[in-house]
């Protein structure tokens, strides 16, 4: 299964205009918290992450779907139009993947390290806080982190900052005796 949340070329693109347009007008805060919540409702809707990922609705329909959830949402007129483009431009499958990239340049904007951990279960407090302590000590700096759940590592965590991923899940052990056993 690809990484949606990894960002395309051109999601790359879409993330950096919409950046600099933030930038312009004062509303980086705002736009990346809209684009956040959206992330979380999209990880959240199976109906929505079929909006946005199947070819059988028209891009014009994906962008009323989106202005829509943008619109009751109470996002920025900015963040709307920018969902409205995304859609129109027959570009839904990079959204989340533009909106990763968008979270970073914000984050780098501001000094801030972006750390992403999936889990195979979905992290208590207090094990979220030892990730974000084991995190803070590696990195010389405090991250700003994200969690989301696959089940599919059976077991351990991935932990993506910034191009780097540390991997100590299950199912990446597993596939490492599998092939350690096939070459012997």
């Amino acid at each position: 299964m690809a990484d949606e949340t990894k960002a395309t070329d051109a999601g790359q693109r879409y993330a950096q205009s919409l950046f600099e347009l933030t930038i312009e007008n004062g509303s980086l805060q705002k736009v990346e918290a809209d684009l956040k919540s959206l992330k979380a409702m999209v990880a959240d809707s199976a109906d929505l992450r079929r909006l946005i990922a199947s070819p059988a609705f028209s891009a014009e329909d994906k962008g009323k779907g989106l202005t829509a959830v943008a619109k009751k949402a109470g996002f920025q007129p900015l963040t709307t139009k920018f969902l409205g483009l995304v859609a129109a431009n027959g570009r839904t499958g990079d959204l989340l993947g533009a909106i990763s990239a968008f979270v970073e340049l914000s984050a780098k904007h501001r000094g801030v390290v972006t750390a992403e951990v999936v889990s195979a279960a979905a992290l208590s407090p207090a094990q979220l806080k030892g990730v974000q302590t084991a995190l803070a000590q590696a990195l010389g700096k405090t991250p700003e982190v994200s969690t989301r759940v696959d089940p599919s590592l059976l077991g351990g965590l991935k932990v993506r900052v910034g191009s780097r991923l540390f991997d100590a899940s299950l199912r990446s052990k597993l596939d490492s005796l599998k092939f350690a056993l096939k070459r012997a």
